[in-house]
């Protein structure tokens, strides 16, 4: 399963695509299909920040301060950098504590991080997000998930879905009171 930047902002699930009522276009003609949303199984959390998104962006974008305030990335290092490695501890509920390398897929400031991670020889690929969706100045909606693909992707995501779902939302939870205290301290 190969990954392609921008493939999540575009898709049903994502900001830009849509489940609700289709509209007709007369104008198709000479325009490319939409991308296809990424296959596998997908593990995700959502959480409402009272924060403008550049407050969000410099805490997630600070990898050397995720062990300060991340409980589900006690550890984070590298460079946030298209194909760059990452270097991470991740400490999901109940589980042992790991050591994961990722590659950074693609970055845009104050909007969105993915990484992607093969593990078995391509046999599990994951695609990591986190996305920032600003609705007012000061409000924004942060979607923390990954997508398990790959051969054996897919039963892992399944297997794993409630640690990992577990983790996502003690992380945003940690987000939200992180960029909430930043952002408060800012205002006053």
């Amino acid at each position: 399963m190969a990954f392609k930047p921008g493939e999540l902002k575009s898709q049903p699930f994502g900001r830009g695509g849509g489940m609700g009522p289709k509209t007709m276009s007369l104008k198709t003609e000479g325009r490319p299909p939409p991308p296809k949303a990424p296959r596998g199984y997908r593990v995700e959390d959502r959480i409402g920040i009272q924060a403008p998104a550049e407050v969000i962006w410099e805490v997630v974008y600070d990898l050397e301060s995720w062990e300060a305030w991340n409980p589900t990335y006690t550890a984070a290092s590298g460079v946030i950098r298209i194909g760059e490695p990452l270097t991470l501890t991740l400490a999901l509920p109940g589980q042992a504590q790991q050591e994961i390398r990722p590659r950074v897929m693609e970055w845009v400031p104050n909007e969105q991080l993915h990484w992607q991670l093969s593990l078995l020889g391509g046999m599990i690929k994951t695609l990591r997000y986190i996305e920032i969706q600003s609705l007012a100045e000061a409000s924004c909606i942060i979607d923390n998930g990954e997508i398990f693909g790959g051969l054996m992707g897919p039963s892992l995501g399944r297997r794993m879905s409630r640690p990992v779902r577990h983790g996502f939302r003690a992380m945003n939870e940690a987000l939200k009171a992180r960029a909430e205290t930043i952002w408060s301290e800012r205002k006053g």
